[in-house]
């Protein structure tokens, strides 16, 4: 028996952490092609930062709570839906909802949980495996045997980079602060490049030979565009996926021209539901195996109770953590 209230998130009004405050709502109601999913376990990415502070708002149609990615049980079938199953566990994309008990979500965008991962480790695979998979795969079409360039390499994309790289074959470099060098080695970086104290393009040259690398994923923007350009080989692809430095950037597009390069890029969330699906069909083949297997695996830094999530923001927001931070409903 499903309860009629539940417990959530909601940000009281734009601003800092202190804005996420506990609350009761009615449980989402399901849309034919939806299953509601008791929420175990929910990442945090820095998309919800944004979105608290006003500078992200949902796309049309989708929860104004925060959350993009959940562990937990199917609770209740839409109209149509045959899989998952009532019971099931799973972990799930979803376009916002996930601070909440429950949450609705496409059933297309639902996982199983692999291998001996519990809710929370679960919880940590979406976001940042699906966004790692369309951008670096899909779009950046890296290949085995590639160089392949990661900046933030101990966030939760970089260590979701840096692991699906290297178990397709790709040689491995990676960008981070000192401290954190020797968790992106451990994670399978074969250059890990502290980006205070070098030049992470004349990096890229001394460890390919001068050619540069073939695929980079970057959030940071601004002055590394023009960098990343650099650091680029032949026919390189450079993915643009966050700018946290600033979206724009002064391009000589000489080099561009003269290296055949691709510059692109995407933001997850407001793409349609087919895409997600297609991006989830391609993850259960070609990733879930390897997370089944072991060969990868999400780094949970933190977990916090879903009444703390401030906290948790707090922690994202300070820099000090080595992959995904979880929320425990």
């Amino acid at each position: 028996m499903l309860p009629e209230t539940m417990t959530c998130i909601e940000i009281s009004r734009p601003g800092g952490p202190e804005v996420l405050q506990p609350a009761q709502r009615p449980l989402p109601q399901l849309h034919p092609g939806q299953v509601l999913i008791k929420v175990a376990a929910a990442g945090i990415n820095r998309p919800d930062v944004l979105q608290r502070q006003g500078a992200y708002p949902p796309p049309p149609g989708a929860s104004d709570l925060l959350g993009l990615e959940v562990a937990g049980t199917v609770a209740a079938l839409g109209q149509g839906v045959k899989r998952p199953i009532l019971g099931a566990e799973v972990c799930a994309l979803v376009a916002g909802g996930g601070y909440a008990e429950y949450v609705a979500v496409d059933a297309r965008h639902c996982l199983r949980i692999p291998g001996t991962l519990d809710m929370v480790q679960a919880a940590a695979l979406p976001e940042t495996f699906f966004t790692v998979w369309h951008n670096v795969f899909e779009r950046g079409r890296l290949q085995a045997g590639e160089r392949f360039l990661v900046h933030g390499g101990s966030g939760g994309i970089g260590t979701t980079a840096i692991q699906m790289a290297k178990v397709m074959g790709a040689v491995v470099l990676t960008t981070a602060s000192a401290p954190k060098l020797e968790a992106c080695r451990a994670l399978g970086a074969d250059r890990a490049i502290d980006y205070a104290a070098e030049d992470f393009v004349e990096a890229v040259k001394a460890e390919t030979e001068g050619k540069g690398v073939d695929v980079i994923l970057d959030m940071i923007g601004c002055d590394y565009i023009p960098r990343n350009i650099k650091a680029l080989a032949v026919e390189g692809r450079l993915v643009s996926i966050a700018f946290q430095r600033g979206a724009t950037a002064e391009v000589n597009f000489m080099p561009v021209m003269l290296k055949r390069l691709m510059l692109t890029g995407s933001t997850l969330r407001p793409q349609s539901d087919l895409v997600k699906a297609r991006i989830a069909q391609g993850l259960a083949e070609k990733v879930w195996p390897h997370l089944d297997s072991g060969r990868v695996r999400p780094v949970v830094h933190a977990t916090f109770p879903l009444a703390d999530a401030a906290d948790a923001h707090r922690l994202l927001e300070s820099n000090a953590h080595i992959g995904k931070i979880v929320l425990v409903a």
